[in-house]
């Protein structure tokens, strides 16, 4: 099924009868000729890249894998001992659960149905301890609640890692916390406070959305804009207008302003050309049906390029099992 990446592919001799009319050993070398990955921009958190040569349910499979069966570490249990802000204890344990933690959950094991208290192999432990108080240095006239109080606002910064058993040991260079620092939990007056114990566990997005490791996973088909004659001069300009920026550029041409088709994957396939009379009959907009681009924006637990070649193993280990069912099925 993915020969590209190591699982066989799958023979029509895996099957009860033949296809009649199918050439398996055609269909794999094409699918080796034709199947490509091209990586167009890598940035931090964010990943494009184009896969060529595949099937739509490949793709799609391979979207829904990114979305709910890479695992990450989230909050799983929150324990109030003492809360006296206005966040009931439900939203507050539904806020932190929702906050990214920085933690590679290829190093944890998934926690035992009906285990409460958790090891140092599937919990991480966080505290959150915080009390708002006045300033007393604050100027008498100010309203700001930023000069009045001291820690009247909560961030995801004051979580803390606290080691369970020999973390400490295991994990001698980790340093486990929130992704970003900034995300706002709750606000405080003076006199309120919040002191919860938190258990982060290994989990998938199917179970619960937290624990999905990206903010998007798209894809789309990449468009082919075909000129059926030369555009030129009012009709070019115009013609670049219904097009998002660099699909089409005008070129000089023997005095001649001549549109072309410069950038296809640009094109947000706004269909804006067709209002016009002159220009509907001399584009036909379609799509390359095998060719797909990618979108991958992390949530910052791991890095989109890890993200992807984890969905590609599970991908693969999908196939694998699917095989081994197939060889486990007796033939008549």
């Amino acid at each position: 099924v993915l020969g590209e990446f190591g699982v066989r592919n799958v023979h029509t001799t895996d099957f009860p009868g033949n296809y009649p009319g199918y050439d398996d050993a055609w269909d794999q070398r094409r699918f080796e000729k034709e199947f490509r990955v091209d990586v167009i921009r890598e940035e931090e958190d964010t990943l494009e890249f184009d896969m060529v040569g595949i099937d739509a349910a490949i793709a799609n499979a391979f979207r829904r894998i990114l979305l709910a069966e890479v695992p990450t570490m989230a909050v799983e249990k929150v324990f109030v001992y003492n809360n006296t802000s206005i966040v009931q204890d439900e939203i507050l344990a539904h806020r932190l659960g929702l906050i990214p933690i920085r933690a590679d959950p290829r190093l944890f094991e998934y926690r035992n149905q009906g285990d409460e208290e958790g090891t140092e192999i599937d919990t991480l432990q966080f505290q959150l301890k915080i009390k708002c108080s006045r300033n007393p240095q604050a100027a008498k006239e100010s309203s700001d609640p930023n000069e009045l109080y001291f820690n009247h606002k909560v961030y995801s910064k004051h979580m803390t890692w606290v080691p369970l058993g020999n973390q400490t040991d295991l994990f001698p260079d980790a340093d486990f916390r929130p992704v970003h620092d900034d995300i706002l939990v709750a606000l405080l007056r003076p006199g309120q406070e919040i002191d919860v114990l938190m258990h982060c566990v290994k989990g998938i997005g199917k179970d619960h959305a937290k624990f999905s490791p990206v903010a998007t996973a798209s894809y789309r088909l990449l468009p082919d804009i075909t000129l059926l004659q030369p555009v030129e001069d009012e009709a070019a300009e115009k013609l670049q207008k219904c097009f998002s920026p660099g699909v089409i550029e005008i070129q000089n041409i023997k005095g001649k302003k001549v549109a072309r088709v410069a950038n296809t994957r640009l094109d947000t396939f706004s269909r804006e050309v067709f209002r016009h009379d002159g220009l509907k009959n001399l584009v036909r907009l379609a799509r390359v049906r095998n060719h797909y681009i990618f979108s991958v924006e992390s949530t910052g637990v791991l890095p989109p390029d890890v993200l992807v070649s984890e969905a590609i193993k599970i991908l693969m280990g999908k196939c694998q099992r699917f095989l081994n069912e197939l060889d486990s099925v007796p033939m008549e």
